[in-house]
C-alpha cells in the first residue's frame, strides 16, 4: 500500500480508501465486516462513511452504514489504527435526519454527537461537509447561475470557528469539504489563514475518466494549498469497468437498480456510453483489466491524497484494492488524453 499525508497534517493515510455507502443497502454487516477486514490487511486505513449512508438515501436506512461501522470497530479493538472519515449533510429533502439541516454550530454538533454514537467512537478524525449550504454547481451541474432566490448568507467563519471547538474537545481531528467549487475551497482556506482557524486538509469530489472537472479550478488549489482530493466515483458508478456496456452487469447492480436517479443518468447518455467505450476497449487493447486502468489513472493524479474505492463483493475489492500496483506507461497515458481531449468530461 501507499500513504499520503493528510493535508499539511502528520496523519498518513492509505491511497486507497475504503467507501462504504454500499453497507446496509447492498451488503449486509457480515459482508460490511468482511470488506473491513480485507481492506484493512491490505494495508487500508483510511475509511469513509456519512450520516446519509447507505446510498440510497433513506428515513428507514440512514445512519446503518455507520452503524456497521461502529459495531467492527468495537469488535476489533482497532480504532487507534485507522483515519475514520464521515460528513454531516447539507439542505435538501432530509429532514427524517434532521429538522434543521444546516452548518449551524447546534446542527453541526448534534450531527457529529449521532455519528459518534453510532460509530461506537470517541472522536472523528476527518469530518466533513457532505455538500455547500449556499446554492451551487455541483452534482452534475456544469455550470454555476445565479437566479436570486438563494437564501445562504456567509456562514463560512462560524463554520471554521465550530471545527476549531470540536478540535480542542477532542471529538473531531480535522476539518474536510465535499462537492466543493474553487470559490468555497479557496474561501475556506483563506478565511482560516486570516483568522488562525483549522485548514481544510482535503476535498471529497467526483473524479474518473469521465469527469475530470476537478482539474479545470480545483486541482491547482488542491496541490498549492495542500488540500488533496479524496476522489469519490472513480470508476464511475461501475461503468468504466465495461459490464454495461456488454450486458454482464447483474440485477444488484447500482446503475441497473438506480437507473432513473439524476445523479446516474449522466453516465446513461449517448455521449458518455462513447466515451466509457473508448477507454475500456483501450484498456483491453493495452490487456488491461478496463475497471484497473480506470482506477491506477486516478491514482496517478497529483493532486490525489486518497482513491475513494467501493465494492459489492471481496473479488471486486481485491481488484480495486491492487489498482495501487499498476503504473500505466506514459504511451497509454498519452493514449487517455486524447481520447479525454476528443470527448472531454461527458459525465459531469
Amino acid at each position: 500500500m501507499e500513504y499520503s499525508l493528510l493535508g499539511r497534517s502528520e496523519q498518513r493515510v492509505s491511497k486507497i480508501c475504503l467507501g462504504t455507502m454500499t453497507f446496509g443497502e447492498q451488503n449486509t454487516e457480515a459482508e460490511a465486516h468482511l470488506q473491513l477486514d480485507f481492506a484493512v490487511n491490505e494495508g487500508v486505513n483510511f475509511i469513509d462513511t456519512a450520516e446519509m449512508y447507505p446510498i440510497p438515501a433513506s428515513k428507514d436506512t440512514y445512519g446503518r452504514t455507520e452503524e456497521m461501522v461502529g459495531s467492527w470497530l468495537k469488535d476489533r479493538g482497532n480504532r487507534d489504527k485507522l483515519v475514520i472519515a464521515s460528513k454531516i449533510i447539507g439542505p435538501g429533502p432530509f429532514n427524517y435526519i434532521r429538522p434543521s439541516l444546516n452548518f449551524s454550530a447546534d446542527s453541526i454538533k448534534t450531527a457529529l454527537e449521532n455519528s459518534l454514537k453510532r460509530l461506537r467512537t470517541d472522536y472523528i478524525d476527518l469530518f466533513q461537509l457532505h455538500w455547500p449550504e449556499r446554492k451551487t454547481n455541483n452534482f452534475g451541474v456544469r455550470g454555476y447561475s445565479d437566479d436570486g432566490s438563494d437564501p445562504w448568507e456567509d456562514n463560512m467563519l462560524d463554520i471554521l470557528e465550530t471545527m476549531q471547538s470540536l478540535i480542542l474537545s477532542g471529538k473531531i481531528r480535522f476539518f474536510g469539504v465535499s462537492n466543493e467549487t474553487p470559490w468555497g475551497l479557496q474561501r475556506f482556506i483563506h478565511l482560516a489563514e486570516m483568522h488562525n482557524l483549522p485548514a481544510c486538509v482535503s476535498i471529497q469530489n467526483p473524479y474518473n475518466l469521465v469527469n475530470r472537472l476537478f482539474e479545470v479550478g480545483l486541482a491547482e488549489i488542491s496541490i498549492r494549498e495542500k488540500a488533496g482530493l479524496l476522489a469519490y466515483s472513480p470508476m464511475a458508478f461501475g461503468t468504466l469497468s465495461g459490464k454495461y456496456l456488454d450486458g454482464t452487469a447483474d440485477s444488484s447492480s447500482r446503475l441497473v437498480k438506480y437507473a432513473s436517479s439524476p445523479r446516474l443518468v449522466r453516465y446513461n447518455s449517448d455521449f458518455s456510453q462513447g466515451a466509457i467505450k473508448k477507454y475500456v476497449d483501450l484498456a483491453k487493447e493495452a490487456n488491461l483489466s478496463p475497471g484497473l486502468m480506470a482506477l491506477s489513472f486516478v491514482n496517478s493524479r497529483p493532486f490525489l491524497t486518497s482513491n475513494i474505492v467501493g465494492a459489492t463483493n471481496i473479488s471486486q475489492l481485491k481488484e480495486n484494492i491492487d489498482s495501487i500496483h499498476l503504473k500505466l506507461p506514459s504511451d497509454l497515458l498519452e493514449r487517455i488524453e486524447l481520447i479525454h481531449k476528443s470527448m472531454p468530461d461527458p459525465a459531469p
